[in-house]
């Protein structure tokens, strides 16, 4: 399967264990874009709370750190386990994991140390992969037991990632006496997929959680994580923000916006007027969106989103450093463009370079310094952070 055909989506989504204001659960994601290769971690820290999270952060760090540097899987994994305390009543390691490396040629290596096994899922059904045994030794002369396997990727296939309080979800109900348990998972994926087939994959990861915290009532008996991995054509977005460098470009940006296939979306008043001059067409602002910090957004034909500019990226950038987690408490400008960010593989940043006399000294160009900054600084996070594509161009 050549790259470029397809885009690797990875995303995760969390519910942590009630009365617990830290998660025991960590999913931790690299990119290698000189070797364009990913690697994804899920651990789950023994018990809940700040102990498990540190634990289970080491663990998730050291394993894609080895993992990225090529050093043996069985070799990494040994280490990891030797580094790791041992529960002196349970005499079980303070850490599981899930690994996960992918090559650019799509081939994938998986290992697990004592996670639920991961879900393969192939034309929106389930596939039986084969798994080698690998013993590894353990201080005081003991061994443990990994579950590795290698297989190469096609498009649309998904894997899914689990902690524990996912398949445990609901247990010691009436309904789940032992749990939502494995199999009865895969049937609500299945029934997901049979309704969304492209479903992408932080939505997934959240539809799976959010059934997992019902199964318990909403008071979750342990942190509930789901990590998703989806191999699909891409999906492509535009953001133009700000205003063409001199008038005679303006129907040139106009145009990008006409031509691009895929979503679109303007940030900047000044910027949204112009494309809908040299358009014929109308800005419509929500006036009914109310927000204490950030803009409402507008609508214009043919364009999925217009919202305000400097403010509302600068709040996305924030957003993005400080990590996505839950529900937003509201549905303004900045969490809909994060949305369309998120939802997207591939995003084009097309920033005008005119210099907007009313509000600058003309010795210090601010105002356009802070919004090649903003958006850098969104492409480094969503690159990064988020494994996203992103590109900057301009005008």
């Amino acid at each position: 399967m050549n790259n470029r055909e397809y885009f690797i989506e990875v995303d995760s989504y969390q519910g942590y264990k009630h009365n617990q204001l830290v998660g025991g659960d960590v999913f931790l994601s690299s990119k290698i874009k000189d070797e364009n290769r990913i690697v994804s971690v899920l651990s789950d820290g023994l018990g809940s709370g700040i102990k498990a999270s540190v634990l289970a952060t080491l663990t998730a760090t050291m394993a894609s750190r080895f993992i990225v540097n090529y050093i043996d899987i069985k070799k990494s994994a040994e280490i990891i386990m030797n580094t790791l305390p041992v529960c002196r009543e349970r005499k079980i390691s303070y850490s599981t994991f899930s690994i996960v490396d992918i090559a650019h040629d799509s081939n994938i290596r998986i290992i697990e140390y004592d996670n639920p096994p991961y879900i393969l899922l192939r034309n929106s059904q389930t596939v039986d992969v084969e798994k080698s045994k690998i013993k590894v030794k353990l201080r005081g002369k003991k061994e443990s037991r990994l579950d590795f396997s290698n297989f190469n990727a096609e498009i649309g296939d998904r894997i899914i990632l689990l902690s524990d309080g996912v398949t445990q979800s609901g247990m010691g109900s009436a309904a789940m006496p032992l749990g939502w348990g494995i199999n009865e998972l895969r049937k609500f994926v299945q029934n997901i997929l049979n309704e969304n087939s492209t479903i992408s994959a932080r939505d997934l990861a959240k539809s799976i959680v959010k059934r997992a915290m019902v199964n318990d009532s909403f008071r979750c008996k342990d942190d509930i994580t789901c990590g998703v991995i989806y191999f699909r054509k891409p999906r492509e977005l535009m953001v133009l923000t700000g205003p063409p460098i001199s008038k005679d470009k303006d129907n040139t940006m106009a145009m990008m916006v006409n031509n691009f296939s895929g979503k679109k979306i303007i940030c900047g008043g000044t910027t949204a007027n112009i494309v809908a001059r040299e358009l014929n067409r109308d800005v419509k602002v929500n006036l009914k969106e109310i927000d204490p910090e950030i803009p409402p957004a507008s609508s214009m034909d043919g364009v999925d989103l217009v919202t305000e500019g400097i403010i509302t990226l600068g709040k996305v950038a924030q957003i993005l450093e400080n990590g996505v987690t839950g529900e937003p408490q509201n549905n303004n400008a900045a969490h809909r463009l994060l949305s369309y960010l998120l939802d997207s593989d591939i995003v084009n940043f097309v920033v005008g370079t005119k210099i907007n006399e009313v509000h600058q000294d003309p010795n210090m160009p601010v105002e356009l310094e802070i919004r090649r900054n903003v958006v850098k600084k969104i492409i480094k996070l969503l690159e990064e952070k988020y494994l996203k594509e992103a590109h900057l161009q301009f005008i």
